[in-house]
């Protein structure tokens, strides 16, 4: 819940009407100051002539406010990519997306990189981007730097998608990109991201529309893939 809280000079001939008021709009309370201290913008004699009371305005906003300010799509996010700078992610509107945790020291490293790096090459002049976020959480097996990561990715699987700055996926730290994704799309034994390359897919309007275990090869997600492009 967001809390706005101002103090203002009231005339008092205006006070029965203030009452009135605060009870018609509820979620604001207007509380009387006894002896408010002066502001500087206002001069002694006005104040001294009691022709007006300090009142104190807060006004709760709750539902609008989280309403307004909660993420609707992952255009909402912005990241940082594997040189620091931020990345809009409402950049992508229009693209299906592949958003993927990797590693570079697990079992499933050579598989998922091949397919990713063969999917990426066949459909992304229909509108396919692969979206990959470094994470050590699983077993430590990202431990390098981002550049570190970025040379075994480009030179060892001719990546040609972004690699973006490492992130935490689970916890306190998580990305909040990732907590919206988990959020959006539950896992089978909880929102929990379970182990390095769990892959969310992405339509073109930003909404999360499925997600799919570590074990799951992007070659498999092929025919999901194709009816998100439009392709037949």
């Amino acid at each position: 819940m967001l809390n706005f809280a101002t103090r203002v000079l009231i005339p008092r001939k205006n006070l029965s009407f203030l009452r009135q008021f605060s009870l018609i709009l509820k979620p604001t309370h207007f509380n009387s100051v006894s002896t408010p201290p002066i502001p500087t913008v206002i001069s002694n004699s006005i104040v001294s002539a009691k022709r007006f009371e300090l009142f104190c305005l807060r006004s709760d906003y709750s539902t609008m406010a989280s309403q307004s300010s909660k993420p609707q799509s992952i255009y909402d996010f912005t990241v940082k990519d594997a040189k620091g700078n931020d990345v809009d992610l409402s950049i992508y509107k229009g693209k299906v997306l592949i958003i993927v945790n990797v590693a570079s020291q697990c079992g499933l490293t050579n598989s998922n990189y091949t397919d990713m790096t063969e999917i990426y090459k066949k459909y992304k002049d229909q509108g396919l981007e692969i979206l990959a976020f470094p994470c050590n959480q699983f077993g430590g097996q990202e431990p390098g730097s981002i550049e570190e990561i970025q040379n075994m990715v480009c030179t060892r699987f001719k990546a040609e998608y972004p690699i973006f700055d490492k992130v935490d996926v689970n916890g306190d730290n998580a990305a909040p990109l990732y907590k919206f994704l988990k959020s959006s799309k539950g896992g089978f034994f909880g929102d929990s991201i379970k182990w390095n390359f769990s892959k969310f897919l992405v339509d073109k309007e930003g909404n999360v529309v499925d997600r799919y275990s570590p074990t799951t090869t992007p070659a498999s997600m092929e025919k999901d893939i194709k009816k998100l492009l439009g392709v037949a």
